[in-house]
């Protein structure tokens, strides 16, 4: 893990002439081009508007974001700028959930929902003009087994679907590698899954998967989850259950015209959630493949995270 911060130790805003906020950037450079020129233009806005220098941290396969988070934070970071894509994001918030600093995303991946879900914007420069306007939001975050999380986390079809996407193909064409990927398991086995909301009685259901979201939409645009609400202090669970192709079109027909009533779609509201499996499945949260499992028990942690984002849009 690269730990070295961009200005020295004793580099605050006094003795740099600067009166904003203190700040680091966690990137993944393996996820992101030019990082030498995202850097030079970050320190360019930023010191335009008043603030210190960054410290830089780069993420590495042994720590994909949450030391580098947890050090920027014991550093003094007010703010921690991180790009690198969706599971670059979610590593860092580990770092950051409980703490007085807010992560700001700086859109780098191939998905970058947890952005489109806040309206952050899809470039750099935009996504630095939330930053330094000084907006700020506190929002949910899942957990489950010691990981959070502030998308979704899944157990069967979606999990496979994120494990098989080519990387190569995700790096040329985004979300549409996803698609690619679904195809190869549309005709899969269902899993038979028994499902406790709180402590409401348990549900039995067939399911080819259970997602449990934080947040509402998917890769494309697509809202799977349409009530669904950063900071509300509940998660949204989708019971997705096709079970021919058929079955499926009209699913993927209903989501994309955000119909109310889904075919092959239920889904209840809670704040801890109990899936239990018939057999192992594929396990996912925010995209990062976990290891495979028969459960998935997640509970909410309402407003755990800070986060630089536009106002909150009028009901």
């Amino acid at each position: 893990m690269n730990t070295t911060p961009a200005t020295a130790p004793d580099a605050t805003p006094e003795a740099t002439g600067s009166s904003g906020p203190r700040s680091a950037l966690v990137v993944n450079t393996h996820r992101v081009e030019g990082s030498d020129v995202l850097r030079a233009r970050i320190e360019q806005r930023l010191a335009e508007a008043g603030w210190p220098a960054p410290a830089w941290f780069e993420t590495s396969a042994e720590d994909p974001g949450e030391g580098q988070a947890r050090q920027a934070v014991a550093d003094g970071a007010e703010v921690v700028m991180v790009c690198g894509g969706d599971g670059t994001v979610r590593s860092a918030i580990d770092g950051l959930v409980g703490t007085d600093a807010a992560l700001a995303v700086l859109p780098g991946g191939t998905g970058n929902l947890l952005a489109a879900n806040l309206g952050i914007p899809a470039d750099v420069d935009g996504a630095l003009d939330v930053v330094l306007a000084g907006g700020r939001r506190s929002i949910d975050v899942g957990e489950t087994e010691g990981q959070t999380f502030a998308i979704m986390a899944g157990m069967g079809f979606d999990a496979k679907v994120m494990d098989s996407a080519p990387t190569a193909l995700k790096a040329k064409a985004g979300w549409l590698a996803y698609v690619v990927s679904a195809v190869k398991h549309v005709a899969e086995r269902e899993m038979h899954v028994q499902i406790r909301i709180d402590d409401q009685p348990p549900l039995t259901r067939h399911a080819r998967t259970v997602l449990v979201g934080n947040v509402g939409k998917l890769q494309g645009g697509l809202v799977l989850l349409p009530d669904a609400e950063p900071a509300n202090g509940r998660l949204e669970v989708a019971i997705v259950a096709p079970r021919n192709i058929g079955h499926w079109i009209q699913l993927v027909v209903g989501v994309a015209l955000r119909r109310e009533r889904v075919p092959r779609r239920e889904i209840l509201r809670g704040t801890r959630v109990r899936v239990r499996s018939d057999r192992p499945q594929p396990r996912q949260i925010d995209g990062d493949v976990i290891d495979d499992g028969r459960s998935l028990d997640v509970r909410v942690r309402a407003g755990a995270l800070h986060v630089c984002a536009p106002a909150q849009p009028e009901a």
